[in-house]
């Protein structure tokens, strides 16, 4: 989630500069969206390590807002540990909320894939688990048409098949303050488990090249 740049004005800025921290945002999420504000959107996608999407997605114009949590499963509120640990059928993911009239959600699947191993349904990079694995989450049957296709176009780049799969969202669930903008509160540690991790290492080698 991004860090609280400026108070809450009556105009958001369409430049992707964050709102004010809401607790709207913190709270489960279902795919209807209610409780985005006029104009806004969102997106939910997994690609590992919540705090490396969350901070790969917060990069991007016009995205207002991103939220570490959990899709894709059945319980209710799931725990950080039992996803981690593969006790639950929860994926981390992020809550990408943003503007359509300054980034599509095309352009929000181009970017999942440049930061995806899309080969990998066993985790991502060094985290292995169902808890980890891949998936695009979507909130509604135009954004199930889009994403379809853009995973149709990205399988014609490789001759080994794309395992990402694209899921319907029912609920997403926020993480606890605690992973929110880990990559801002904690930047140190947070550059040491990516490198370490190798994600960017593997990314270069498996789209470096690619038109």
């Amino acid at each position: 989630m991004k860090a609280v740049l400026t108070a809450v004005c009556a105009a958001f800025a369409l430049s992707g500069a964050a709102l004010a921290q809401s607790d709207d945002y913190v709270r489960p999420a279902e795919a209807a969206g209610a409780d985005l504000p006029d104009g806004l959107a969102h997106a939910v996608f997994a690609s590992g390590c919540f705090w490396c999407t969350e901070a790969d997605f917060e990069k991007l114009d016009g995205v207002v807002e991103v939220v570490s949590g959990f899709a894709g499963g059945t319980e209710p509120n799931p725990d950080y540990y039992d996803v981690a640990r593969g006790r639950s059928d929860h994926h981390e993911a992020a809550r990408v909320i943003y503007d359509p009239s300054v980034v599509s959600y095309d352009a929000l699947l181009d970017h999942y894939w440049r930061n995806v191993d899309p080969f990998d349904e066993g985790g991502q990079f060094c985290d292995r688990g169902s808890g980890y694995a891949p998936g695009i989450f979507v909130a509604n049957a135009e954004q199930r048409a889009t994403a379809e296709a853009s995973r149709q176009s990205v399988q014609g780049l490789f001759e080994r098949s794309i395992i990402v799969p694209v899921e319907n969202l029912t609920t997403f669930w926020p993480a606890g303050v605690e992973h929110q903008d880990y990559y801002l509160e904690r930047p140190a540690r947070y550059q040491r488990y990516r490198f370490g991790c190798r994600r960017d290492a593997r990314l270069r080698q498996i789209w470096n090249g690619v038109e």
